[in-house]
């Protein structure tokens, strides 16, 4: 494998166009190391797809496309990580014995669409998540050992081949970052960006272990959700809830059932601590009268969501059962914030 020093990648990322980008695209630098790659036909207008929105009709087009890539899909990790994290928060920690442990293994690779929950969703000042955040969604990834740089900008073009056989095109894409290492812990890293017009959709990041930069990755991550909203443009609301996002309730409450299904689904029961103890928190934000007939619908609806990119163990009337047990212990007015734990690799650009 490649042996190589930290210093040496910082002298460039975008130096003699390492990003392999072809004269199409035109880049914008500042002197801080920041970068903007954008399509010289850029201002050619973006129509959303006005195909029927479908979820398991776009997973089988990323699939599709990764396949004719000659990359396989990797099964999903499980949804307790128990490690690092209580929960499996991204697609990346697969990666955890070569990157943080420096051994000649990952436990998947290819690509990987991971159901994941995090808690760092961005929020309004009245707390509710923001249009494009959600606690619990479908990390679209694809996650490779590699042995040399290069292997970086061609997992990067494949993106851009993808996200163009999804319906957005590299012209409506705009590549950005910083080219500056960062480093967390036992791991450094190279980020780069992707917007589709004025919609952040994801990033692919060049990894090693800071003792042995020989212990290299790349991580290519997304969110299924993100990319139905910049191919569709509908309101997120209604992307994500579909017929619920008619229901007078609030989205976080829709949201926190969401991610209760795929929890408990999973095989995770309410619990003071662990695992358990952080369903336990996701359901405090529902209060008990938020669904005086029951939450079966909802669960069933995102029981069905979950199953597609990973087997579901629970069925979805336990889960509704177990869910509404745990709402109605704590009394009608009992409700509380979620935390918010640091739940991902980045360089903070």
């Amino acid at each position: 494998m490649l042996t190589v020093d930290i210093p040496s990648r910082q002298t460039g990322l975008l130096g003699g166009n390492r990003l392999g980008l072809s004269p199409k695209w035109e880049i914008t630098q500042s002197p801080d190391g920041r970068f903007e790659i954008r399509h010289r036909d850029r201002g050619t207008p973006y129509r959303p797809t006005t195909r029927p929105h479908s979820w398991a009709g776009l997973l089988d087009r990323l699939e599709h496309s990764f396949r004719a890539a000659g990359v396989p899909r990797a099964r999903p990790l499980p949804t307790r990580w128990g490690r690092d994290t209580e929960l499996t928060i991204s697609a990346v920690q697969a990666l955890d014995p070569l990157l943080k442990g420096g051994e000649p293994y990952v436990l998947r690779r290819g690509y990987l669409p991971q159901p994941v929950v995090r808690m760092t969703g961005e929020r309004h000042a009245t707390g509710g998540l923001r249009d494009g955040f959600l606690t619990s969604f479908v990390n679209v990834s694809r996650i490779e050992p590699v042995a040399r740089e290069a292997e970086f900008a061609d997992i990067l073009d494949h993106w851009l081949t993808t996200l163009s056989d999804i319906g957005l095109h590299a012209r409506h894409i705009t590549i950005h970052g910083r080219d500056a290492v960062w480093q967390r812990r036992e791991v450094c890293g190279l980020t780069v960006h992707f917007r589709h017009l004025d919609l952040p959709i994801g990033d692919i990041v060049l990894l090693w272990n800071a003792a042995d930069p020989s212990c290299m990755a790349v991580d290519l991550g997304s969110g299924l959700e993100r990319l139905a909203w910049a191919r569709t443009r509908l309101s997120w609301r209604d992307l994500v809830f579909g017929s619920f996002a008619t229901v007078d309730v609030a989205p976080d409450v829709l949201d926190a059932i969401r991610t209760a299904t795929l929890l408990v689904g999973n095989g995770i029961a309410p619990a003071p601590r662990g695992a358990g103890g952080v369903l336990r928190r996701v359901l405090a934000a529902v209060p008990a009268n938020a669904a005086p007939l029951g939450v079966s619908s909802l669960v069933r609806a995102s029981h069905s969501y979950w199953s597609l990119t990973s087997q579901v163990a629970v069925p979805w009337p336990e889960a509704a059962s177990v869910i509404e047990r745990e709402m109605y212990r704590r009394g009608p007015a009992s409700t509380a914030s979620l935390p918010t734990p640091r739940s991902s690799w980045s360089d903070g650009t």
